[in-house]
């Protein structure tokens, strides 16, 4: 299965998601997800086992427990991938930070501008 068909789909963004933020129990994963879409358990767990084995996330045993981790590498080739293109938002981004940081300047002159007019 292709990266994007991977990626494509909510459930899986939101699980790697949660995983992002660090190794969590099947249990977990499947809680938070039951709540958010409303899905089986056994939905979940499929969605786990599509991550697994298409190596987005990994599994490891912990007693009883399942803990589940990001796997970075299949991240990476999406991030290569997404080099070529990333010049048609990078202008964008900068040309808003020129902007926000223009903003923020004249702000801060304003409020040294008012500042001056209070002290006698």
């Amino acid at each position: 299965m292709h990266a994007f068909d991977i990626l494509g789909d909510p459930v899986r963004r939101r699980i790697l998601e949660l995983l992002a933020e660090g190794e969590q129990s099947s249990g977990a994963v499947t809680s938070a997800i039951r709540a958010e879409f409303g899905i089986s358990q056994p939905a979940v767990s499929q969605h786990l086992r599509v991550l697994r084995d298409s190596g987005f996330a990994s599994v490891r045993a912990d007693g009883a427990r399942r803990l589940y981790a990001v796997n970075a590498a299949p991240l990476q080739e999406v991030d290569m991938w997404l080099e070529r293109f990333r010049r048609f938002w990078n202008q964008h981004l900068d040309a808003l930070a020129t902007e926000l940081a223009r903003g923020a300047r004249e702000r801060r002159q304003k409020d040294q501008e008012a500042n001056e007019e209070e002290t006698p």
